[in-house]
């Protein structure tokens, strides 16, 4: 089933798709999308990661549809951060967030980053697995978005 769905790298056109994945999954999981704040750099995904020095990359079904988001943006302390990371109900569960997780580090490390970070909220049970068993470790008292209560650190 895993054939059915392509990783590519975002175009700026993809926003709009984007915004159509992360968007209702917060909401499913009963957290707040924050257009203006948290949320802003899902209406310019070129400025908000590829300029910025990182990378955004989405997930396609074999119509060419959207169903996944997952970017690394750079931080002002030398890090990356793992952000948007979300795949609709429908694709989950065929290896998809493994992949997703495994394409970012390699480009995390290929651009040189030392550490990956990441802000999540408790709700987001089966993607804190899924770092976890990646070796993510939490950090305590690191997180500044405000639907987050977790922050996890991977050294690269």
């Amino acid at each position: 089933m895993e054939d059915f769905f392509r990783i590519r790298p975002a175009k700026a056109a993809d926003a709009e798709g984007a915004r159509f994945v992360v968007f209702p999954i917060l909401e499913s999981y009963a957290l707040e999308p924050e257009p203006e704040g948290a949320d802003a750099d899902l209406y310019d995904l070129d400025g908000a990661y590829l300029k910025a020095g990182g990378a955004f990359w989405v997930v396609e079904d074999d119509r060419g549809e959207i169903v996944g988001t997952c970017g690394l943006k750079p931080m002002a302390n030398g890090s990356v951060e793992l952000r948007k990371m979300y795949l609709m109900p429908h694709a989950r569960g065929q290896g998809l967030g493994k992949k997703l997780l495994k394409t970012a580090i390699a480009k995390a490390k290929a651009l040189g980053f030392k550490r990956l970070e990441l802000e999540t909220a408790t709700q987001l049970r089966e993607a804190i697995a899924l770092y976890e068993s990646f070796g993510f470790v939490r950090r305590e008292g690191c997180v500044e978005t405000s639907r987050c209560d977790q922050a996890y650190q991977l050294d690269l």
